[in-house]
């Protein structure tokens, strides 16, 4: 993400905070990609996927911040990440 949870850098990275805490995630593992210019173009590189933040789940790429949005409307969200 750009920024921390507690003070993310750009508004999807604040979406994709919220959204996981609104699921009852309350810490979770990120990246200041802002504190690394190679981490932030790798991690495009590494799941091909262009924006960030982006959601890994049990290691596996989930989407970035509107995937998340949607997966969450549809309750998929909460489902994956209980399990």
């Amino acid at each position: 993400m750009k920024g921390t949870p507690q003070f993310p850098q750009c508004g999807f990275s604040s979406r994709a905070a919220q959204i996981l805490q609104a699921c009852g995630i309350q810490e979770f593992a990120y990246c200041n990609v802002l504190e690394d210019g190679a981490i932030r173009e790798g991690v495009k590189t590494y799941s091909s996927w262009p924006t960030i933040p982006q959601l890994y789940v049990d290691g596996n790429f989930v989407g970035g911040a509107d995937i998340m949005q949607e997966m969450y409307a549809s309750g998929e969200l909460q489902s994956i990440l209980t399990t």
